[in-house]
């Protein structure tokens, strides 16, 4: 590392930080339980209602996950170079400036996180009430998202046990029911092969629009970089991390829409939400629904858990970093961030009892992209600021690799600003915010850093 870049970012030096349990296969698990949510079981009815083909449908899901790929190599070279918990606030605070860092650190120790996990726990309360009848969502909600805080309270191993089992059950769910889907559903009259309307397709406005989507699907390849200094030999098993769960979630993805599609009618899908409930009575027959409804709930156990593990980590490194936050730094014996996880669960419950993080979610998404489209336009920066900086791995395919990706993201942000730009502007607004936190951090003494 270059001597300008050790300068103008914060430095570790709590001990917690350097307690490095986690393997590269629990950071897989981690990856692919934060991408694996319900997207890929809601989104698929909206995109087959103006793109009626299954290969384009499938293309969707591709291209999606070759950008996200492109994203994960990108973000490979960053998390093998800055091997430290914290994700974009520890990346654009040493590609850019420690306030940049901060805007991004802030938005995630607040709701970045938040949001997602109160959403998913909301979103297991549904499913579970289909599952038992007269159980209170709200409730369920809940007591899933304390239940597994508490799991991740008591220490460092029992996450990575919980974590590694959980995501493993849900893999294994997932592909069963492709396996079950080909074995036992009715095919439909529906050809996989391109023709020349799929050129039309693919190049018409509703396909772009999905693609937006599909991308909010794939969010997650980046979640190991978040617990970069919990990882054992981060610069070697993090960027394989990171590509194997984009990897294996792409091939799930595509697997599993394109068993939706080869059992069930796309009259039956057109413009309907719950499509993962619809594709398992289909495949099952009445009970079908239940089964599938079991299986997101399972699903959404383990990405509840990624997120409430990959949180907390931003917060306490913003802690270590700066004295107005120290009290958030503070961890148990082998590295938990104690302090920064009951404050993650206090916002989760806040905004689960007053039902306001469908909100946030759309308030926040503008900023999120932004933050990861702004350090992988790093990759390129340092690239030509910092030429000698130590890259024990190097983006495959640079500079494609990521120019894809900005591409990608790029049109997500146009899109959002053109169709909610109320939201965008607010996330922004609360992004912006921090600065006011940030300058009163750096008017405090920097005790906090070496």
């Amino acid at each position: 590392m270059t001597s300008s870049t050790s300068t103008s970012a914060p430095s570790p030096k709590a001990p917690a930080l350097n307690v490095r349990t986690v393997s590269t296969m629990t950071a897989v698990a981690l990856a692919v339980a934060d991408m694996i949510g319900i997207g890929v079981f809601t989104s698929l009815g909206f995109q087959v209602k103006d793109i009626p083909s299954a290969f384009s449908v499938l293309m969707l899901w591709i291209v999606g996950g070759v950008a996200a790929l492109c994203g994960a190599l990108s973000y490979a070279e960053l998390s093998a170079a800055f091997p430290r918990s914290g994700g974009e606030y520890n990346f654009l605070s040493r590609i850019y400036h420690p306030a940049i860092g901060f805007l991004a650190g802030w938005i995630s120790a607040t709701v970045g996180f938040s949001a997602p996990i109160a959403l998913a726990a909301m979103a297991f309360g549904f499913y579970f009430k289909g599952i038992v009848p007269g159980a209170s969502p709200l409730l369920l909600g809940l007591a899933v998202a304390w239940l597994i805080t508490f799991i991740h309270l008591s220490g460092v191993k029992h996450s990575a046990n919980f974590q590694n089992v959980s995501t493993l059950i849900k893999a294994a769910l997932i592909v069963g029911l492709i396996i079950a889907g080909l074995a036992v559903g009715e095919p439909q009259p529906i050809s996989f092969a391109p023709s020349a309307n799929d050129v039309n397709y693919m190049a018409s406005a509703p396909f772009a629009v999905s693609l937006v989507f599909v991308m909010y699907a794939y969010s997650g390849w980046n979640a190991a970089t978040y617990i970069a200094g919990e990882i054992r030999d981060p610069a070697v098993s993090l960027p394989r991390a990171i590509i194997a769960a984009t990897l294996i979630v792409v091939a799930l993805y595509v697997a599993l829409n394109a068993v939706f599609l080869y059992t069930t009618p796309i009259e039956a899908m057109a413009g309907q939400l719950d499509i993962g409930l619809i594709a398992g009575k289909h495949i099952f027959g009445e009970v079908g629904g239940r089964i599938v409804g079991a299986l997101i709930c399972i699903g959404l156990i383990s990405s509840i858990s990624a997120m409430t593990w990959i949180g907390p980590r931003v917060t306490m490194t913003m802690g270590i970093d700066h004295p107005l936050l120290a009290p958030l730094s503070q961890t148990s014996r082998d590295g938990v961030p104690t302090t920064a996880l009951l404050l993650q669960l206090a916002i989760v419950s806040v905004l689960l009892m007053t039902q306001s993080f469908e909100a946030v979610l759309d308030v926040i998404q503008f900023s999120l992209t932004l933050c990861s489209f702004m350090a992988v336009l790093g990759v390129i920066v340092l690239r030509a600021k910092e030429p000698g900086l130590t890259r024990p791995y190097r983006t495959w395919g640079y500079p494609l690799t990521p120019l894809i990706f900005l591409g990608v993201t790029g049109f997500m942000m146009y899109h959002l600003i053109a169709e909610r730009p109320l939201q965008s502007l607010a996330g922004l607004a609360i992004m912006l915010a921090g600065l006011g936190v940030y300058a009163v951090s750096q008017s405090r003494p920097l005790t906090a850093r070496i």
